[in-house]
């Protein structure tokens, strides 16, 4: 069973993916209709592959740290990694990205393993913002494993 988990669960906030025409076989076949008229089959494709390719990009960043692993292989514009380490050096890297709210990550947990998921889904999405979301990944894991290497736990040596 794959959980998604975030903070905002209990929170009495609006939760808009609700808030959208219904999942129903017509309209999900009036939104595919809409992207191919949108961008067409080859404009599509090419959307796809742009992903995937941006997606393996992040892949080679992360396999080049040995600080992490990659979890599974990359499939479209997900990848899913963690630090190498226990469960809660991975929850506090999460909690500390998206403290920052420079980039965003969902975590999840298979396996008894929690992990980071790097989701290419904007049509907007470029190398410099795959190189970006590595470069904060890479700085918070820092800060994390610092604070893991303190006597105190707190980053105070």
């Amino acid at each position: 069973m794959v959980i998604v988990r975030h903070d905002q669960k209990n929170q009495a906030i609006p939760d808009y993916r609700h808030w959208q025409v219904p999942f129903g076989r017509r309209f999900r076949s009036l939104k595919l209709w809409f992207v191919l008229r949108t961008y067409g089959v080859e404009g599509l494709q090419a959307e796809i592959r742009k992903d995937i390719s941006l997606a393996k990009q992040f892949e080679r960043l992360v396999r080049a740290d040995p600080r992490f692993d990659v979890m599974a292989e990359v499939v479209l514009g997900l990848v899913t990694f963690r630090l190498k380490g226990d469960n809660s050096m991975n929850e506090r890297l999460n909690k500390m990205i998206n403290d920052s709210r420079l980039i965003h990550m969902t975590p999840s947990e298979v396996k008894g393993q929690y992990f980071l998921r790097f989701a290419i889904c904007a049509a907007s999405t470029q190398e410099a913002d795959v190189n970006f979301a590595w470069k904060v990944v890479q700085e918070m894991a820092d800060k994390v494993l610092l604070s893991t290497a303190a006597p105190n736990g707190n980053g105070a040596i």
